[in-house]
C-alpha cells in the first residue's frame, strides 16, 4: 500500500507521512477511509510501531487524518487540510524556482527537470 525507501536520508516516518498525504490528495485514499492499525502497518512495512505512530501523530496534527479512540485512524473528510498542504508545496516550489533562477538555471533546464521527474528519470544531471 505504502512504499518506503530504506536507503533514503529522509526519516521513515516522514516518508510514510508524505506517502499517505499524497495518496489522500490524489484520491487513492477516500475521505473517512480507515487506515491500517499502527501495529498492522508496522508489521506490513517491517518497521517499528513507534515510527508508524509518529507518522500518524503528524498526520493528525496537520488535519490529514483523525482518530477515533478504540476504532482507529481515518482519512479526514476536511479537504482544507489537504488544500493547505498543496498551498505550502506550491510556495516551496516557487521558492525553489526562484533560487534556481538566481543560480543561473534557465527555464528550459527547469522544464527538462520537471519532465524528467514525471517520466521517472533521474531529476539531477
Amino acid at each position: 500500500m505504502f512504499s518506503l525507501d530504506y536507503k533514503s536520508r529522509l526519516p521513515i516516518y516522514e516518508q510514510l507521512y508524505k506517502s499517505i498525504t499524497k495518496m489522500a490528495a490524489l484520491g487513492g485514499l477516500e475521505p473517512n477511509e480507515q487506515l491500517p492499525s499502527v501495529r498492522a502497518l508496522a508489521q506490513d512495512l517491517g518497521i517499528n510501531p513507534n515510527t508508524v505512530q509518529k507518522a500518524y501523530q503528524l498526520l493528525e496534527l496537520n488535519g490529514i487524518i483523525y482518530s477515533v479512540p478504540g476504532k482507529g485512524s481515518y482519512i479526514s473528510p476536511d479537504i482544507s487540510a489537504l488544500s493547505q498542504q498543496k498551498i505550502i508545496s506550491l510556495e516551496k516550489l516557487a521558492e525553489a524556482i526562484g533560487h534556481a533562477a538566481d543560480s543561473g538555471v534557465t527555464k528550459p533546464e527547469m522544464m527538462e527537470q520537471v519532465e524528467n521527474y514525471f517520466s521517472g528519470r533521474s531529476a539531477a544531471q
